[in-house]
């Protein structure tokens, strides 16, 4: 049997006076136990009152799914009510041009010189194209990375000067263009009637070769590109062609802003 010594009994007795009486423990857990049932009960309540009756984490995919299916169920319907119109637009300007032959025939000059009409002839065939090499590919004076790809001066100087050497129609990358036409380049990427070219960039233009050949010779940007082609090594090549055809525009022709010539 072991005895305590007069210094542990005091510390016994302390301890004993101290630690909580075991009914003290059981009566705050008791209520501690309303309090959180009254919480979480709170907590249900508001979220109940905030979903009313819905799925607070519910699922939009579904929704979106079907609000994209009926937009392009919408679309498809306008695309089809927008052809039904052009067709009634063509059959009317027929019925109207048969009562006046001479008007017909100055339209159809008009579609022609406006780019509505598909054109077979001689002519010359343009294409420029990026540089295979890069900047660590130079020992010296290595260039720019902007030096070795074709930018919207370059392919706008090909096609001033076609035009200036009696083109009667182009087209840029089996696009036509027209009066309206605008070449517009995106990083090393060309932009044209909404649609979205790389390189190679082709340009195809009817009329005498012989001229057209002369007029790209003599252009100021077309003579410093084929500089640069020696220099960086882009790409230029140009080809006779004996015949060639070149398609109709049949993009839009909606004008956004005009202004009269003076």
């Amino acid at each position: 049997m072991a005895f305590l010594r007069g210094g542990d009994v005091v510390l016994r007795r302390v301890a004993r006076v101290l630690r909580p009486p075991h009914d003290t423990r059981r009566s705050v857990w008791s209520a501690g136990v309303p309090l959180i049932a009254l919480a979480a009960g709170l907590l249900f309540t508001t979220s109940a009152t905030t979903a009313d009756g819905t799925t607070l984490r519910d699922d939009r995919r579904p929704q979106l799914t079907q609000l994209i299916a009926e937009k392009r169920k919408r679309l498809a319907v306008s695309e089809h009510q927008a052809a039904d119109l052009l067709t009634e637009v063509d059959r009317e300007t027929t019925r109207l041009a048969e009562l006046d032959p001479p008007a017909q025939s100055q339209a159809n000059a008009l579609r022609r010189s406006a780019g509505f009409s598909k054109l077979t002839g001689p002519g010359v065939t343009v294409t420029l194209n990026d540089s295979p090499r890069r900047g660590s590919d130079f020992i010296d004076n290595a260039p720019d990375n902007d030096d070795l790809v074709v930018h919207q001066g370059d392919v706008q100087a090909v096609v001033n000067a076609l035009w200036a050497g009696g083109a009667e129609a182009m087209t840029i990358m089996d696009v036509r263009v027209i009066s309206t036409s605008a070449v517009r380049c995106v990083g090393n990427t060309l932009l044209l009637h909404g649609q979205v070219f790389s390189p190679p960039f082709k340009i195809t233009a009817i009329g005498e070769p012989t001229a057209m050949s002369r007029a790209l010779e003599s252009a100021e940007g077309v003579r410093q590109f084929r500089e640069a082609v020696t220099d960086f090594g882009l790409g230029y090549t140009e080809k006779v062609e004996k015949n060639v055809t070149v398609q109709a525009y049949d993009g839009s022709t909606d004008l956004r802003s005009a202004q009269a010539a003076q």
